[in-house]
């Protein structure tokens, strides 16, 4: 019955910062892990980092230096944020929580000119 929902622009220039809003519905963000994870055209799922209840957050280490998530437990929503993209950062996106099973259908980025 929990699902999220991926949502934001899906179409960046370069330099700029994605921006992503994770939906959850029919759950609470309040208990679980939640996490944001990737696909590049051609490549395999990509974890970017992820955030618990208390604020506390862990990013990839090729990522982090460009990644912030945040969440809104009155709103149910967490967000992703990657400064400074390149082309390479195109990719499908995806929340989730990998503990409990959950994903989004994700939603796909382009980062061009």
């Amino acid at each position: 019955q929990v699902q999220l929902q991926e949502s934001g622009p899906g179409l960046v220039k370069p330099s700029q910062t994605l921006s992503l809003t994770c939906t959850i519905s029919g759950g609470s963000i309040t208990t679980p892990v939640w996490s944001w994870i990737r696909q590049p055209p051609g490549k395999g799922l990509e974890w970017i980092g992820y955030i618990n209840y208390d604020g506390i957050t862990g990013y990839s280490p090729s990522l982090k230096s460009r990644t912030s998530i945040s969440r809104d437990t009155s709103k149910n929503q967490f967000t992703l944020q990657l400064s400074s993209v390149t082309p390479e950062d195109t990719a499908v996106y995806y929340c989730a929580s990998l503990s409990m099973g959950y994903w989004g259908q994700g939603t796909q980025v382009t980062v061009s000119s």
